[in-house]
């Protein structure tokens, strides 16, 4: 009995050792067959990869594979994906799903293909946010659609540059929130909604490239509402721009702040005048079109703006309402200090607003300082935004205040010397010259020898050297004739004046003794009348002058000879 029990109990003791051990063998068992069941099959990993095609730990490179990538993109990609290269390949369209599964690319290549369509969805269940670079650029798209890239939030830079792309809805980037490099240069582009582009919207958009176009006028009010990080990486060169001056006041704008688009490319901006192809110009070199536009072009173009802005005294100050609402739907208003409402186009004068939401003090005085409260309001989103700018006015610039004195003491001196040297030249000139007047001919002097009236004759021949000749030459004008010509109550004008060229020759007893040949003929020649002496032109009451066979009465009696030195008639005795 207690061998029994012992073979008995050593029988139970046998038993219960070996139950664990064969819980343990099944166990075991279980885990080889799961592990057999999770290891890939042999050839398994060459499905994963598709054939043709390079993988690496997260790179997928299919490129140039002719034949093998036709109209999609082929399935079974590994899933562990980043970086993906489809390029230069035949596929013509991304279907639904194409990317399905793949939660970790964040690159994808898809540039010379033949993409000309983008099915909704196609975007959906990959990458979603992760997925930051695509590269669509040298397809056949000819329209970027609101649903394209609708799934791609994360998505920062996208190249659809060399594409046939004709029109872009205004909502086709309006999900691209984290989006910072656009190009779409190359394309079939007639215009282009710069209004859907707001910094609320778009806040980390620093270059949108629209090169290459064929943009025909801009929209400048839109343009000017783009957040100036936007203007600042705004390519529009290579276009086919009408020439105005809204467009080159732009442009110049852009040059005076030094824009990298305007620096590098400036000789390849260009427009056309009157919009003819042929009239094509390159307005930076040669802007003699635009020399009738104002220095801006009419154009008022928003400068960055602080919340504290100092303003000086009787100068110009612009506000700008700096919001993240911008587009053709917003609209602005102003309150001043003082809690006057301003909106376009202002009050008086004195303010001036425009539909961009700059407010202009034309003139600021110290009343003028204070807050500024501008309000942007978004009609179609009925949204509204609001900001504040505290001006604060200064006394004018010590520099300021001397260029201004100095430029109106400068003017005030120029104007003082031209009104002297006009004076000095009416009242104080070097000869006073009395009036002037009319001369007329003098009478005729008749001679014996010259019968009818002629010009005064020059000296007897043979008398004109006689040194014996007497009297002064003398030139007498006769501007009228004398009152009464003969008999002893004649006059003599008193309008005649002698001027003596050379000293009298002979006097005696102060009177003027004529020469020998002055009554030539007298008593000497007959009846024949002399000529006078040489330099003695003598009136018509003269006696030499009086006809042939006329007598000769007072012969003592000589005509009034003028004094050289006084106006008054001097009558011999």
């Amino acid at each position: 009995m207690e061998k029994r029990e012992a073979g008995d109990g050593s029988g139970g003791g046998g038993e219960s050792v070996s139950a664990p051990r064969l819980r343990l063998s099944g166990v075991l068992l279980s885990v080889c067959v799961l592990l057999g069941q999770l290891s890939p099959a042999p050839g398994a990993a060459a499905a994963v990869c598709p054939p043709g095609c390079i993988c690496g730990s997260d790179v997928l490179s299919c490129t140039a594979m002719g034949e093998g990538l036709e109209e999609e993109v082929p399935a079974g990609m590994p899933p562990r994906t980043v970086m993906m290269d489809l390029g230069h390949n035949r596929i013509a369209r991304l279907g639904p799903g194409a990317f399905s599964g793949l939660a970790r690319l964040e690159t994808l290549r898809l540039h010379r293909n033949r993409v000309a369509e983008i099915r909704p969805g196609a975007f959906l269940n990959a990458s979603g946010a992760a997925l930051r670079h695509l590269d669509l650029s040298s397809n056949r798209l000819r329209a970027l659609e609101a649903h394209y890239f609708a799934e791609l939030p994360g998505l920062e830079e996208l190249l659809l540059f060399d594409n046939r792309i004709a029109r872009v809805e205004s909502h086709a980037l309006a999900g691209l929130g984290r989006l910072r490099r656009a190009y779409l240069s190359h394309n079939r582009l007639t215009d282009f909604p710069f209004f859907s582009i707001r910094e609320d919207g778009h806040p980390e958009l620093t270059t949108l490239d629209l090169s290459s176009n064929r943009l025909l006028k801009l929209p400048i009010d839109d343009i000017v509402s783009l957040p100036l990080a936007v203007q600042s990486g705004l390519y529009l060169h290579n276009n086919s721009l009408l020439c105005d001056c809204s467009m080159y006041g732009l442009f110049r704008h852009w040059e005076e702040r030094d824009y990298d688009t305007v620096k590098f490319f400036r000789h390849e901006h260009v427009c056309r005048v009157y919009g003819v192809q042929r009239g094509t110009v390159r307005f930076f070199q040669h802007a003699r079109y635009f020399d009738n536009c104002s220095a801006t072009g009419d154009l008022h173009m928003p400068d960055p703006q602080e919340s504290d802005v100092v303003a000086y005294a009787d100068r110009r100050v612009a506000l700008h309402c700096v919001t993240g609402l911008r587009g053709r739907h917003v609209s602005f208003l102003w309150v001043t200090p003082n809690q006057e409402y301003v909106a376009p186009p202002g009050n008086n004068g004195s303010l001036r607003m425009f539909h961009n939401g700059t407010l202009v003090i034309a003139a600021v005085k110290h009343a003028d300082g204070g807050v500024y409260w501008c309000m942007a309001r978004d009609r179609a989103g009925r949204r509204n935004e609001t900001s504040e700018v505290n001006v604060t006015v200064a006394a004018p610039q010590e520099g300021d205040v001397l260029e201004g004195f100095n430029t109106g003491f400068t003017t005030l001196l120029g104007c003082v010397t031209s009104l002297v040297l006009v004076l000095m030249y009416l009242y104080l000139t070097p000869c006073r010259c009395p009036p002037w007047r009319k001369v007329t001919a003098p009478p005729a002097v008749v001679t014996a020898n010259a019968p009818a009236p002629g010009p005064a004759p020059g000296p007897a021949p043979g008398a004109g050297n006689d040194p014996a000749a007497g009297g002064g030459q003398s030139s007498i004008l006769t501007p009228t004739p004398p009152a009464t010509t003969e008999g002893p109550g004649r006059k003599v004008s008193t309008h005649k004046h002698v001027v003596f060229m050379e000293p009298i020759k002979e006097q005696q007893n102060g009177r003027l003794r004529l020469g020998p040949g002055a009554m030539g003929g007298h008593g000497g020649h007959g009846g024949h009348g002399g000529h006078p002496g040489p330099g003695l032109l003598l009136g018509a009451g003269h006696p030499a002058a009086k006809p042939p066979g006329q007598s000769q009465q007072r012969a003592g009696e000589a005509d009034s000879v003028v004094s050289g030195f006084s106006d008054t008639a001097i009558m011999s005795p």
